[in-house]
């Protein structure tokens, strides 16, 4: 079963980390990824830029709008995500537990299953 690893920080905290430091996040990130992907539970790991990057889009009574960022009413936000394989919840939140930016304290994982929408043979052909 596939499940989505949301990485959710406060992104002043890595603004104010010395180049160092950062490059040691990163370093260790990469590494956790290339071990996740060796043992078969990687299927993609992806960081985001910051919300100021971000545009918004909203669909209301047929018209769409956008916006720049999103409304954010906490310090913390999506900062990327690592969609892996794992047998059952208690695998995936042992892979999440392993994530770097988790073990350092920088980061909160929220571990979501993936919905499965099985879409009828007739719509697959179609697309």
């Amino acid at each position: 079963m596939r499940y989505l690893c949301l990485l959710w920080f406060d992104g002043t905290r890595l603004d104010t980390m010395p180049k160092a430091e950062k490059d040691e996040v990163d370093r260790r990130s990469l590494d956790h990824d290339r071990e996740l992907e060796r043992s078969g539970h990687l299927i993609m790991a992806q960081a985001l830029q910051s919300p100021a990057a971000a545009v918004t889009v909203r669909v209301r009574a047929g018209k769409a709008s956008a916006t720049d960022g999103p409304f954010i009413e906490t310090k913390e936000h999506l900062g990327g995500f690592v969609l892996i394989e794992a047998k059952d919840m208690d695998e995936a939140v042992q892979l999440a537990a392993e994530i770097p930016l988790a073990k350092m304290g920088i980061a909160s994982v929220e571990v979501r299953p993936i919905y499965n929408v099985d879409y009828p043979a007739a719509a697959a052909e179609a697309s």
